[in-house]
């Protein structure tokens, strides 16, 4: 799989320190992205937030399953913020990672994973907050949850407690396909329809710094994070690019198996015996024509000799004598 992606991280306008984090990592076969955005009172923030996205990476084992992979490693990010900080910090975490054709997402907290496919965008992680908690109950609409004073709290954290869980969700990629991570900071006062508008029009170099320019020229009152990747290429299912390797004679008959038919199912014993019947009586009939064949005249040049002389007319005085017509003679092959 190919994919492009962009970063950037801003302080805002109201923050002192940046504590946001993001990181990324290449795999052999994959790409793993995320996003940290950290909470715990001057510099402990940062801290955690760059603890957990570092531990992310150091801990993925790109051999597991994918969202296993995905949430043992922050699993190992809550248990080192938490060691480090004994619950005084903690921080938010989102990840993407891009393997074999799937887009697989883990998250802990509100920052965002979204999705943006022919310009229309789907938010692919759950935000742990109160907001969100009661927009899910009906008690608040998705607009008043994003002008609530309360916005800001949040249900679940890696670092606060000892233990933690971790949301995963996995979904099938196409070429063309946007993702995006990001901190409150930067969806907090971006509208998704605007956010899609901008990851659809521009290339990620370009998108993410539109975006956090537009965060800040709307107050910048928190540290705004944005992580952009376009896939420009999806791998093929693992069974035909198996195939593939093996040599232009094996991919054809790979591609056939995958386009064949069903196999049709055998007869049921009533459609056997029927069939059985219907044989017996074309073999009859066959029989019976050929031990009585039709009486046909075989055609000559010549005009033909009738086998019975035709009936003639009973002449009078005023009518000579008439014969039928003699048949036309079919021409000799």
């Amino acid at each position: 799989m190919r994919v492009r992606f962009s970063a950037r991280s801003d302080v805002g306008l109201r923050r002192e320190i940046n504590q946001d984090a993001y990181g990324a990592k290449e795999l052999p076969q994959a790409t793993l992205l995320i996003v940290c955005d950290g909470m715990g009172g001057h510099a402990a923030g940062e801290v955690a937030s760059s603890l957990g996205v570092s531990t992310i990476i150091d801990t993925f084992a790109d051999s597991a399953p994918p969202d296993d992979a995905l949430r043992d490693s922050f699993i190992a990010a809550n248990h080192a913020i938490y060691a480090d900080g004994r619950g005084s910090m903690g921080t938010t975490g989102v990840a993407a990672l891009f393997v074999d054709g799937h887009l697989h997402v883990a998250n802990v907290g509100d920052s965002r994973a979204y999705l943006v496919r022919e310009g229309q965008i789907e938010q692919i992680s759950h935000d742990h907050s109160f907001v969100s908690d009661q927009v899910s109950a009906g008690l608040m609409t998705a607009e008043q949850a994003r002008t609530s004073n309360v916005r800001n709290i949040i249900t679940r954290a890696l670092g606060y407690q000892p233990e933690v869980q971790v949301d995963t969700f996995s979904i099938p990629l196409r070429p063309g396909d946007t993702v995006l991570l990001s901190s409150d900071g930067m969806h907090g006062l971006i509208e998704d329809r605007e956010i899609a508008e901008v990851s659809s029009m521009l290339p990620p170099d370009e998108a993410t710094l539109r975006l956090v320019d537009t965060a800040n020229a709307r107050g910048g009152h928190d540290n705004i994070t944005v992580v952009i990747a376009q896939v420009d290429e999806v791998d093929l299912p693992t069974d035909v690019a198996a195939s593939a390797a093996q040599g232009p004679a094996a991919a054809p008959a790979a591609a056939s198996a995958m386009a064949a038919p069903a196999r049709e199912r055998p007869l049921s014993r009533l459609g056997m015996l029927l069939a059985a019947l219907t044989l017996v009586v074309l073999i009859g009939a066959a029989g019976f024509l050929l031990a009585n064949p039709p009486s046909v005249s075989a055609p000559t040049t010549a005009s033909p000799t009738p086998s019975a002389p035709p009936p003639t007319l009973t002449p009078t005085a005023s009518t000579p004598t008439a014969t039928l017509p003699s048949p036309v003679p079919t021409a000799t092959p």
